[in-house]
């Protein structure tokens, strides 16, 4: 009986599992980089603290926080931004259930949060220039603007990365990518909250008590 000579070739997979591996170790060295982004934003902000405490007792005769703040409005903005790391994380819960729908709708509701909090802040701050405490007013007011502004850009930029992600997530679905990225906004935007905690205990209420 004649050999026809035919030979089934198996591929080999040990080149799709170091692909898959060298794939996964360049996510968890991006992961690792946005630590170190995240440790140098915590040394910003740090900075941003401590020169506000210096200056805080600094009104060059003008106005004090303690006569222009409006604490309902700092408030619902605190309410409105704890909300959204809360719903940030029904975002992340979401993903890890495979539910790309509930994982975009949470993202949606998020930004949205956040949105209104900026449209607060904005206001807060055009409320507080048109009763004559701008940024250059003032050392104090200098450094209050300085920070509460700081974290208000830092909100921006959460929201259009937020933005970018969600687009990624209704071209590519879930993957390790997508995965990765909802992880890194979703921390980013939980320490946004606790940098907002100290704003919110430090410069407004240890302002008007």
């Amino acid at each position: 009986m004649a050999n026809s000579g035919n030979h089934i070739i198996a591929k080999p997979q040990h080149h799709d599992e170091h692909a898959h591996e060298e794939h996964h170790d360049q996510e968890e060295l991006r992961f690792m980089g946005f630590w170190f982004f995240l440790i140098t934003d915590c040394i910003m902000f740090a900075t941003l603290f401590a020169t506000y405490v210096v200056l805080s007792g600094s009104f060059a005769g003008g106005p004090t926080g303690a006569e222009l703040f409006e604490m309902p409005g700092v408030i619902a903005e605190t309410f409105i931004l704890l909300t959204s790391s809360f719903t940030s994380g029904l975002a992340v819960l979401a993903m890890n259930k495979g539910d790309r729908k509930g994982l975009i709708g949470w993202l949606i509701v998020t930004v949205l949060l956040g949105a209104t909090f900026l449209t607060l802040e904005i206001s807060e701050f055009v409320t507080l220039v048109h009763e004559g405490a701008t940024i250059s007013t003032s050392a104090f007011w200098s450094s209050f603007y300085t920070l509460v502004g700081t974290h208000g850009l830092h909100v921006s930029i959460g929201l259009v990365w937020m933005i970018a992600i969600m687009i990624q997530l209704g071209r590519h679905g879930i993957n390790s990518v997508t995965r990765r990225k909802v992880k890194v906004v979703s921390l980013y935007w939980h320490f946004l909250d606790v940098v907002w905690i100290f704003v919110f205990t430090i410069v407004y209420m240890l302002e008007v008590i």
